[in-house]
């Protein structure tokens, strides 16, 4: 008869190649199968994304109305010209890379405006892979049967994406928004922001403290109709003012003990 000891070593070494090949298999065949499967959502929802562009050009103030239903937007839009440059937004629109589909622009189109002359912005998250610390380690790029490589499974958006930053081609001194409200950082640290300021130096900064990547191309460009009708998952609350005065008062104590420029926590991104 087996020691105890012995039958517990067996069955942690068959534990330990029973997690090796459900972390495999999980790898090359279910990764490989939702990372295909997001490509091919990017691809068939393009048209219809072209569509509503269509449709919804005909709606004044769309792109406006659709950040002011956008709760989270409120504390990025905190100062009344950045509010007032926002409504002349007439587009956004999300271009993808061609390699790598997870990195794109967000390119936000306004109209004629009295603070700057560019008639598009853009921030772009771009695909710069990190090189692997063995040279012989550098995944494949060459797609498989599925359409998928081996580069694209090691993806890692915090390595892999750099955001890039645009200078802004203000009007004026008195309407350049980044330098009447400029972003102040803790002790010159770009990550540690403790006022962001206009929200335009998101534009002129290639870092993305808060993560808006994530908000506007996966919450606020998905859900837009949504969102311009009120019902976006993410949106204002309604409520916010229709209580008492002495309600207001102890709302406005507890915000003072909260950091409400504290960037929220990353989500994961694959």
């Amino acid at each position: 008869m087996p020691s105890p000891s012995k039958t517990n070593a067996s069955a942690d070494d068959m534990e330990d190649e029973l997690i090796e090949e459900l972390e495999d298999f999980d790898k090359t065949v279910m990764r490989r199968a939702h990372l295909a499967r997001d490509y091919m959502a990017y691809s068939k929802l393009q048209p219809y994304y072209e569509q509503r562009r269509a449709v919804v050009s005909k709606i004044p103030k769309f792109w406006p109305h659709v950040l002011e239903n956008h709760g989270p937007m409120e504390m990025e839009l905190q100062h009344r010209d950045d509010i007032v440059a926002m409504s002349y937004l007439t587009d956004l629109w999300i271009v993808r890379d061609a390699k790598e589909p997870r990195a794109f622009t967000a390119e936000f189109h306004f109209s004629e405006n009295p603070y700057f002359s560019d008639p598009v912005l853009k921030k772009e998250f771009k695909y710069v892979p990190a090189p692997p610390e063995d040279a012989a380690d550098v995944p494949s790029s060459e797609p498989g049967e599925d359409g998928i490589s081996e580069a694209q499974l090691e993806f890692d958006w915090d390595k892999d994406i750099k955001p890039q930053s645009i200078k802004i081609n203000w009007k004026s001194d008195a309407k350049n928004l980044t330098k009447q409200h400029p972003r102040k950082n803790e002790d010159d640290d770009e990550e540690d922001v403790l006022d962001p300021g206009s929200f335009f130096n998101w534009f002129e900064h290639a870092d993305d403290p808060k993560d808006l990547a994530s908000t506007f191309e996966e919450d606020i460009y998905v859900h837009a109709i949504n969102y311009f009708l009120g019902k976006g998952p993410n949106g204002r609350d309604e409520d916010i003012g229709s209580g008492s005065e002495e309600e207001d008062e102890d709302e406005d104590e507890d915000a003072e003990s909260i950091d409400l420029e504290k960037p929220a926590k990353k989500k994961a991104r694959h």
